[in-house]
């Protein structure tokens, strides 16, 4: 069966106008044009289709997905690859989240840390395990998202981790008191810096997925009552700094 390109968008939830640069840039190409000039794609056009939107879901320009699918034209070959990239984003959400678990914690208690406490890691992996439980438990519940997997727990890392988060969420809450704007050079320097740290680790989060992470906090009661606790208006200046962000950086 044939599709045109209006058909062809509706299916794959992309714009007639990104379908027309696909195939301009040779992305995608239609399998026909009709005598009256419509581009037409079958199955193996909208299996390269999903191919792509795949691709971009991880951040790659449409240069380096053309590369990518010219070097593995193999189908299942691409989809296990993309498997494993996913997976490994997946993986980074994971470390992300684990970061914020004594500031959760501390105000599920109703308790406010003193600022060396911020900085004091856990000394086992039961103990990251009982830190991290609610927050594992509300994701469990609310999206069917595991937090605690099997692997061993690297305890100087993670520490190391959760300690530049607090440091990170603590300059943004001292920069909001302060009545920095979110726009400011000095806040677009932090979230720089924070994403360098991560970047250290293993964890390559772009911009964007710095922004979506901080607009999902929004509309998590769990991370947005975490935030909005250890600085009133945290969490919306925290997602306007991310969101400013992505678009300088873009």
């Amino acid at each position: 069966m044939l599709y045109g390109v209006k058909e062809t968008a509706a299916l794959s939830k992309v714009t007639v106008k990104t379908l027309h640069h696909y195939h301009k840039t040779g992305l995608l190409m239609p399998c026909e044009i009709s005598e009256a000039g419509y581009r037409l794609y079958g199955t193996e056009e909208l299996e390269r289709l999903q191919q792509i939107l795949l691709y971009r879901e991880l951040d790659l320009t449409l240069e380096q997905i053309k590369q990518l699918l010219e070097d593995e034209p193999d189908r299942l070959t691409i989809l296990v690859e993309q498997e494993k990239l996913l997976l490994l984003r997946k993986q980074r959400l994971e470390s992300m989240l684990e970061t914020l678990k004594k500031s959760i914690m501390s105000r599920k208690k109703g308790e406010q840390m003193e600022d060396k406490e911020l900085f004091t890691g856990f000394e086992s992996e039961e103990e990251w395990a009982e830190a991290m439980k609610p927050q594992h438990e509300h994701l469990k519940e609310t999206y069917d998202f595991e937090l605690l997997g099997t692997a061993p727990v690297d305890l100087q890392r993670m520490n190391e981790m959760a300690a530049e988060a607090a440091a990170f969420m603590k300059a943004m809450a001292e920069a909001l008191r302060s009545g920095v704007k979110h726009s400011d050079a000095a806040i677009t320097q932090l979230i720089e810096s924070h994403l360098g740290f991560l970047k250290g680790q293993g964890h390559l989060v772009s911009a964007q997925d710095f922004a979506l992470q901080n607009r999902f906090f929004l509309g998590d009661d769990f991370h947005l009552q975490m935030l909005e606790g250890q600085q009133t208006g945290l969490a919306y200046y925290l997602s306007a700094a991310a969101d400013y962000f992505a678009a300088q950086a873009q």
